[in-house]
């Protein structure tokens, strides 16, 4: 019986642990999937054979119980680790609406520089909106939480003080004042994160390169404090020629006169959205209970050993 018990307790913590700490590339190895599949075959067989040396009804049931528990919990496993697709992440601009196949529609929240990660929204068909944030959520076989990226908020105005409309041609989303910096430079040996954007009104093409506070550290001359980061700025005019006094860098956010603009480039965080494959949660709830519920039964069907009268009397 103890194999029995063991083998059952085994596949339910192994699959429950998938989605507890869903995207390790472990639940995706042959040799894990194979001792997963191994046990699913092999408790129905160990509980067979108890169910068949069990006395009474109820122990009977509290097997069978186990049995089925660990088959759809490790059914539910199996096919995770071996048909899931591979985990994904998904980067959007302020109010682009990005698809997940199978799942819905990820809204990503409008531009704010407040403290706290905002949250990313998923629309389902004929489902309420799942609000994604850092603490992961599940959606049927995934699991999606939102966890932070760089980004830079930029503020453009003219010499005389007022704001200038920034659109980003080659972004996903045209009018948007937050660069996702998802291209790479590297300046003095550095792999420096940089975006794009045009202000229109001003005819001008800038390049906004990002500095993290210890790479800011790092440049020489820099006027900045500890633990702030900097925006490069480099401009260009509309045919990408550089322009008089078209670099300068703006460090902690402060604003900085270039090319006959006043710029401020702010580092930030933006959400981004991990989808990660993970077991069903239906099956591995209902298999887990029929887990539980069994072994309780089956420890407490077995009842305790009684000596015999003749035992009592030393005959």
């Amino acid at each position: 019986m103890k194999r029995f018990l063991l083998g059952a307790v085994v596949v339910g913590v192994a699959v429950a642990v998938e989605v507890l700490w869903p995207g390790h590339a472990l639940y995706h190895y042959g040799s894990y999937n194979v001792a997963l599949a191994a046990l699913v075959v092999v408790v129905p067989i160990w509980g067979r054979r108890y169910a068949g040396r069990a006395n009474g009804v109820r122990a009977r049931t509290a097997v069978l119980a186990v049995v089925l528990g660990t088959v759809a919990t490790g059914i539910a496993g199996v096919a995770n680790g071996l048909f899931a697709p591979d985990d994904r992440t998904y980067v959007g601009a302020p109010g682009e609406h990005v698809r997940v196949e199978g799942l819905g529609t990820l809204v990503f929240p409008l531009a704010s520089q407040a403290a706290a990660l905002p949250e990313v929204a998923l629309e389902r068909p004929l489902r309420p909106p799942l609000q994604v944030g850092t603490r992961a959520r599940n959606a049927g076989s995934f699991i999606l939480r939102a966890t932070p990226r760089s980004a830079v908020y930029v503020e453009a105005r003219d010499a005389a003080g007022d704001r200038l409309t920034i659109t980003q041609p080659q972004g996903a989303v045209f009018l948007s004042p937050v660069l996702l910096m998802q291209h790479q430079q590297k300046i003095e040996g550095m792999d420096l994160p940089f975006d794009s954007f045009n202000i229109p009104a001003a005819h001008r093409i800038v390049r906004a390169i990002m500095f993290t506070p210890a790479q800011a550290a790092l440049l020489a001359r820099a006027a900045t404090a500890p633990g702030e980061g900097a925006v490069l700025f480099v401009v260009d005019d509309e045919s990408d020629r550089p322009v008089p006094h078209g670099i300068a860098l703006s460090a902690g956010g402060r604003p900085v006169s270039v090319g006959g603009l006043v710029l401020r480039g702010t580092l930030a965080s933006y959400p981004q959205v991990d989808v990660l494959a993970a077991p069903n949660l239906i099956a591995v709830a209902i298999g887990s209970l029929l887990i539980v519920a069994g072994l309780a039964g089956t420890l407490l069907s077995q009842e305790p050993r009684t000596k015999s009268p003749n035992s009592q009397l030393g005959t």
